[in-house]
């Protein structure tokens, strides 16, 4: 068991408000005075659901999501065999078929939209995770997984969740560890070292729930749910755990801290595993803060009175944790209570929420995860049970995750790698900030500290908004006559798990009309997996680059006052990662930094040198895509410029097309996420 998610878009030009754009009549917030600089932000709250994968099954929320690496992936992995990794073989076949593409788990229709809440994905153990990923293919979650682990939810049955995420800022590329048990413990499984790795001081970097992170002389790896005291194997699945977590060094920093949690919490305070906390005095600030059961409305009390401690971190019940076969509907309700009380205090303004899903849940991903090169200190590891060889254990398949605060409105996708580290290094940014020396923890991976986001880029302190979006309201959770929850209790009374639709699959996927049309203004360091527009504005127009003009890149001028601006499709661009022209599948999970090449949809032209379109990718010119956050006095967006070019290799836009040169003062693109059919 692990951690959780939330959020909504449609079509023309009500569609571009939903996606985009605020939602109408957006309400008012608690607000209070608002931050100008991450110092100046006096609250974090960090809040883990368990067990959402982000777009193939129930899992998997987001997947028909407009604007975001959806199943609409231009750069979906094509395995040796000619197979795109969303299209699963399935071994051995199921009624005489031998591939699943994703499928809607309430396709049945009629009380199935029900029923599909409380599915569940099959094991999400180390083992399986393993083998499904087959080293790097990522090709064998029908080969021992339940059929429902490559279905999907729609916006009609998680609209909260829709709704949250596209009124603040959604993050596509935020991963879970590969060994979900350290993914558990930290809700320990983001990240963690491998054994026998070469580092002298080998460590394991855990959060999750509770942020934890891990420090060992010796390697170690928590790779199963291991709760019996010892190691079963040398160095592995060791209990309890004795190395110093975060809310240890910020006791010793002097930051105020509190886990909030009911007496009910899954047994997800990983705090809860640790020597340390569990031999602690019952009047030492470890219990008090870290082990004690103040319950969840103490949090929704101290929230509205802006009494919050400067780090907050929530355990929710059981039943409302979207753990399979919980119900999403039911997580929806408290992440609900949880931003209300948020938004509703009179420090809102400097306050902000991180909202995430510890793992999977056995849930698949398309998205085969970003990891680090062979042989990288804390990164790889030897299958401790002799199946696998050599496999990577650092970051694995994406999670829900988005980011509720003043900074973060307004429906944006955040792009940038990120998994449990990048909470733990946002917090670190943070006090820093602010003030405390000595933030750094030490045991944290370096490759990890190196290559996953802080998240800094996600906050807009320049266009901070208080308001709160419209979300709907979620349906309060089934209890019985006891006062017990009991909705996934009704649910699974009355439905099994949803029936793959194994002969009326699509004849190609994504089918026109799956993905929610519309755009999500792009934010973060650029990946792969989206179709893409650049836009400058100038005056009351906007100047998109476009590839209609055959051997040369041009513009297309658009009033910035109309809906459907970015609809057009010559306006859109698809990028590749470059790495010296290497494209081998090993170097395309491990080497994903800009420069980039850079395509039309089709593939058929490439932006080449000086502004021209080939029609090779041999022939294309690297571009370097650049996001400023605008944190040092530049202007918020991004650049572009040749890689080899030097200061006199920008590309530019004005009204007279596109330029080639030095950049103007302050000149930055706009960069838009597409999702609209032909």
């Amino acid at each position: 068991m692990l951690t959780s998610v939330l959020l909504l878009a449609a079509l023309s030009t009500v569609l571009v408000d939903r996606r985009h754009h605020a939602f109408a009549a957006p309400g008012a917030s608690g607000a209070g005075q608002t931050a100008r600089s991450l110092k100046e932000i006096e609250h974090v709250v960090i809040f883990m659901q368990e067990n959402r994968d982000l777009t193939v099954s129930s899992g998997k929320y987001f997947g028909t999501m407009a604007g975001t690496r959806n199943f609409a992936d231009p750069n979906v992995q094509i395995n040796e065999d000619g197979r795109p990794v969303l299209i699963q073989k399935v071994t051995p076949a199921r009624q005489g078929v031998n591939t699943l593409a994703p499928w809607h788990l309430a396709h049945q229709g009629g009380a199935w939209a029900e029923g599909a809440q409380c599915a569940t994905g099959g094991s999400n153990g180390y083992d399986y995770n393993q083998a499904s990923l087959n080293h790097g293919k990522n090709d064998r979650w029908q080969y021992f997984g339940e059929p429902a682990n490559w279905g999907y939810l729609k916006r009609s049955e998680i609209p909260v969740h829709f709704s949250v995420a596209e009124g603040w800022t959604v993050g596509d590329m935020y991963q879970q560890p590969t060994q979900t048990e350290s993914c558990w413990l930290a809700d320990l499984s983001t990240s963690q070292e491998a054994p026998r790795s070469q580092e002298t001081a080998e460590r394991i970097l855990t959060t999750g729930k509770c942020q934890v992170i891990i420090m060992q002389s010796k390697s170690i790896c928590m790779c199963t749910a291991n709760k019996v005291v010892g190691c079963p194997l040398p160095n592995i699945n060791c209990y309890p755990l004795n190395w110093q977590t975060c809310y240890e060094l910020y006791e010793d920093l002097g930051v105020s801290w509190q886990v909030y949690q009911d007496r009910n919490n899954f047994g997800d305070n990983p705090l809860a595993h640790f020597k340390k906390f569990r031999d602690a005095p019952p009047d030492s600030p470890l219990t008090k803060k870290g082990m004690s059961y103040p319950g969840l409305d103490k949090f929704y009390q101290d929230a509205r009175a802006g009494n919050l401690p400067e780090v907050s971190f929530i355990v929710g019940p059981m039943e409302l944790s979207e753990h399979p076969p919980w119900l999403p509907k039911d997580g929806a309700w408290l992440q609900q209570q949880v931003i209300d009380a948020v938004t509703q205090s009179p420090k809102y303004g400097k306050t902000v929420l991180l909202i995430s899903y510890d793992e999977s849940g056995g849930f698949g991903d398309h998205v085969t995860p970003y990891h680090a090169t062979k042989g990288t200190p804390g990164e790889w590891m030897k299958d401790y049970l002799g199946v696998q060889g050599d496999i990577f254990v650092g970051p694995g398949w994406r999670l829900p995750f988005y980011v509720v605060s003043p900074f973060t409105r307004g429906g944006r996708v955040f792009t940038e790698h990120a998994d449990h580290t990048s909470q733990i290094l946002f917090v670190e940014e943070w006090l820093s900030s602010r003030g405390y020396s000595n933030v750094t923890l030490p045991s944290m991976v370096h490759w990890r500290r190196e290559h996953m986001s802080n998240l800094v880029s996600m906050l807009d302190f320049e266009n901070a908004d208080t308001s709160v979006p419209n979300i709907p309201k979620a349906e309060v959770p089934s209890k019985n006559a006891l006062g017990a929850w009991d909705g996934m209790a009704k649910c699974k009374a009355r439905f099994g798990n949803p029936t793959a639709p194994w002969k009326t699959q699509p004849k190609t996927f994504p089918p026109k009309g799956l993905i929610e049309q519309g755009y999500k203004q792009v934010i973060g360091s650029l990946t792969e997996g989206r179709y893409l527009v650049f836009s400058a504005a100038q005056d009351k127009n906007e100047y998109l680059v476009s590839h209609k003009g055959g051997s040369k890149l041009g513009v297309i001028s658009k009033s910035s006052t109309d809906a459907m601006r970015y609809a057009q499709p010559d306006t859109r661009f698809v990028i590749h990662y470059y790495n010296n022209g290497a494209t081998d599948l090993e170097t395309r999970l491990t080497q994903q930094d800009s420069p980039f090449l850079v395509s039309t949809p089709d593939k058929k032209r490439w932006i080449g040198p000086e502004g021209t379109l080939v029609e090779s990718r041999d022939a294309a010119a690297p571009v370097d895509i650049a996001f400023d956050a605008g944190l040092k006095g530049g202007s918020r967006g991004y650049s572009m410029k040749y890689a080899t070019g030097g200061d006199s290799g920008f590309i530019t836009v004005s009204k007279g097309g596109v330029n080639i040169g030095k950049a103007p003062a302050q000149f930055r693109f706009n960069v838009l996420s597409v999702s609209y059919d032909e």
